[in-house]
């Protein structure tokens, strides 16, 4: 892996001008004496090349030129006068890093949103120029009894790619998505016996990627970094979804909600950009893929220095707030949910919604919150030891699937068990 270096070069000439001091030492003619040369190299990150690109004040630059009079060079014994201007001149490079250093701080937020903007700039330059192939149209058989057409809804939360346990890693999750995938073809055309089916909504509830710093030890816990999760893995699983999904519904919507685990940064996550989160930038990868497919839209909700940590999906007049569920407790406490949620209904949050769908505790639940109901999703992984020992609970890997009336809201929903 390449890093970056600033390699920076402290001189003490004798000549009798700066000109001459400056040919000595980038040219190596001229008159007089270099009487010695300090090389400091330090290591830095890709997130301070912008402050060393934008510094303007050059001050230890190789091009620095600090004028000593000879005179009260030879009126000292030299090698001690030499040892003490190099000292000196340590000493001012130490003070400087330190204001640079301080400089950095003010500065970090802005650097983390260009470091954003060039990801996802370098994510369209990618995905600008490729070519999908091209998706057959689905083939379906209207029904002849004339009802109100439904919306399936298929829920994914949780998936943690590339964790590993005793029956999990992303080999694994991938043929489970796939399971998935027969299951709501199958399911799909049972509900079109009795009612058309045109349009499917796929609510990405977070986690779908699993960070590389979230707790100590998790380097042990993953099969693939983030590069290899984010641009290879969930791209190819999710668009081989999203394509079988656009041979069998007319239209997709694809919504996209952060977890907690798509943070990067690990102790120093609060150091970057609210908005940085992996979860989100494979979404909008896979928004790029589907960028020329007209049959589906996505839903990302972004924004600068901001985690926009929430999205209200509506079905005619049914709407349902979708978070990952990192903002609440445990599911054992019930007041604390109604507290929360009726807090959002009554205007925390601005858009009207009847239901809650959350993820993150990889176990399905339900509870009846005012006229509305809150449902938690479970999870694709299996075989997680740690809730066994901690939590004394083991859930079965399952995901979501509803049907969505446009005035009555869920009339139908089941649990796809995966193992």
């Amino acid at each position: 892996m390449e890093k970056n270096f600033v390699i920076t070069n402290t001189y003490i000439v004798r000549a009798p001008n700066v000109s001459q001091a400056k040919n000595l030492v980038f040219e190596n003619v001229g008159k007089g004496d270099i009487l010695n040369e300090d090389l400091n190299i330090i290591e830095i990150t890709d997130e301070e090349i912008v402050d060393y690109i934008n510094e303007k004040d050059g001050s230890y630059s190789q091009s620095s030129v600090m004028e000593i009079q000879s005179e009260d060079l030879y009126e000292q014994d030299a090698s001690s006068e030499l040892a003490s201007m190099v000292s000196d001149s340590r000493n001012d490079f130490l003070r400087s890093e330190n204001k640079r250093l301080a400089k950095l701080v003010d500065k970090h937020k802005n650097v983390q949103h260009e470091v954003v903007v060039a990801a996802y700039q370098a994510a369209f330059d990618v995905f600008s120029n490729f070519e999908l192939p091209k998706i057959k149209q689905p083939s379906i058989k209207a029904s002849s009894k004339h009802k109100t057409p439904e919306t399936a809804v298929a829920v994914f939360a949780d998936w943690q790619m590339g964790k590993i346990t005793a029956s999990y890693n992303t080999d694994v999750l991938e043929q489970r998505i796939e399971q998935y995938t027969e299951k709501l073809i199958e399911i799909t055309e049972i509900q079109r016996m009795d009612h058309n089916v045109d349009d499917l909504h796929v609510w990405l509830l977070g986690d779908i990627v699993e960070g590389e710093e979230i707790f100590a030890g998790q380097s042990h816990l993953i099969d693939s970094g983030l590069y290899r999760q984010v641009g290879i893995n969930g791209p190819r699983i999710l668009s081989k979804f999203l394509t079988t999904a656009l041979e069998n519904f007319k239209r997709v919507h694809v919504i996209g909600i952060i977890g907690n685990h798509g943070a990067v940064g690990g102790k120093m996550r609060k150091s970057h950009d609210p908005e940085t989160n992996m979860d989100r930038l494979l979404y909008k990868i896979l928004e790029l893929i589907f960028d020329k497919e007209e049959r589906i839209s996505f839903n990302i909700p972004d924004g600068r220095g901001e985690r926009n940590w929430y999205a209200v999906d509506t079905i005619g007049d049914y709407g349902s707030l979708l978070i990952h569920g990192d903002q609440l407790p445990s599911p054992s406490s019930y007041h604390a949910y109604y507290k929360k949620v009726m807090g959002w209904k009554d205007g925390a949050i601005p858009e009207h919604f009847d239901d809650v769908f959350m993820g993150h505790y990889h176990q399905q639940f339900k509870m009846t919150i005012g006229s509305g109901m809150l449902r938690i999703s479970g999870s694709p992984e299996s075989g997680n030891t740690y809730a066994q020992e901690f939590f004394s609970s083991m859930g079965r890997a399952c995901q979501h699937l509803m049907y969505i009336h446009p005035e009555h809201g869920v009339t139908s929903e089941y649990s796809i068990w995966l193992e």
